[in-house]
């Protein structure tokens, strides 16, 4: 199935924020729109529902700018659904406000919002890490184990920015550098997005992909599938089928994904539909199982510690 991407009036030419020239005041919600990415426009249902989310990050990134240090606030007058990606947005801002001041705006976001929100600030700290290109760590946060999901983050916006020839770039760089395969399953969950979570898309991309890069790429899809949603329960089960050997990696995801929902305190019915077709339980059991796996490891700062908490997850999801 053909997809284009980059700007639609520009093929191959991205928008992305300008680097160097201190934080962007307003990100337009225009940057969400599926044709002017380049993304897949033929699926409305989840286009729609894919670009709400799109815009509740840029939403989020522009409450903070406006309404910092004090953001909670504002990104609950949201949707409860929304609030997860606009927090993410945020993140953003404050992981490009710590790049540009050195400071510890992260740090604050996360006293303010990482009780609920601690996946989502991670990730989207690592937007900012996309965005001016400088080597991570950039005085982020503390955090032992999750910090590594500013990887995730990094990956998710160089493709969601940079479209499909980014995604090529990335699987075909990653090899099995941890680094790079963290920052590839980022690129995965952006896939589900550039696909509008057509599973025959997204088998056929993944499948273009070196071998190296297709576990680390359905882990991302999976996440996505369960935090982002948009695609009814005989997709999922169309889904599942495609990920073959790699269902473990998928179902990982999916736990990953879900225990954000759970972590939260909002926890959306596509959630549970994706718990529910892709790896036969619920979100809350879900995200015991990533809680059980990760009990030894919370302290540990080196980056096999993350990788080690995806494989027990994959290992237990699949045995589950």
């Amino acid at each position: 199935m053909s997809t284009q991407h980059g700007s639609a009036d520009r093929p191959g030419v991205v928008d992305a924020p300008s680097r160097g020239r201190g934080l962007a005041p307003r990100l337009p919600l225009g940057m969400a729109d599926f044709g002017r990415r380049g993304f897949r426009v033929d699926r409305p249902g989840p286009r729609e529902r894919l670009e709400r989310h799109a815009r509740s990050f840029l939403t989020g990134y522009n409450l903070a700018a406006a309404h910092w240090p004090r953001v909670r606030d504002a990104v609950d007058t949201l949707p409860a659904e929304e609030r997860g990606f606009a927090h993410e947005g945020a993140a953003m801002w404050a992981g490009q406000r710590d790049v540009f001041t050195r400071g510890r705006s992260v740090a604050a976001l996360l006293a303010e919002s990482g009780a609920d929100y601690p996946h989502l600030i991670h990730v989207g700290a690592g937007w900012a890490l996309a965005v001016s290109r400088l080597p991570f760590p950039v005085r982020m946060t503390d955090t032992p184990l999750l910090r590594w999901l500013a990887y995730d983050g990094a990956g998710f916006a160089e493709v969601f920015f940079g479209g499909r020839r980014a995604l090529r770039r990335r699987a075909e760089r990653a090899g099995t550098d941890p680094v790079r395969q963290i920052r590839l399953a980022g690129s995965g969950r952006a896939l589900w997005f550039m696909t509008a979570g057509d599973p025959d898309d997204l088998r056929e991309v993944i499948a273009e992909a070196p071998a190296t890069a297709r576990a680390a790429l359905w882990s991302g899809v999976g996440l996505a599938s369960a935090y982002a949603g948009g695609v009814p329960a005989a997709e999922l089960d169309t889904l599942r089928e495609h990920a073959g050997g790699h269902l473990g990696h998928l179902r990982q995801g999916v736990v990953f994904g879900a225990t954000a929902r759970v972590r939260s305190g909002i926890v959306p019915t596509h959630t549970a539909l994706a718990c529910e077709r892709l790896v036969g339980t619920t979100p809350a059991e879900a995200s015991t199982w990533a809680d059980r796996t990760a009990e030894d490891l919370g302290e540990r700062t080196d980056i096999s510690a993350y990788l080690d908490w995806r494989e027990r997850t994959r290992v237990l999801s699949t045995q589950a």
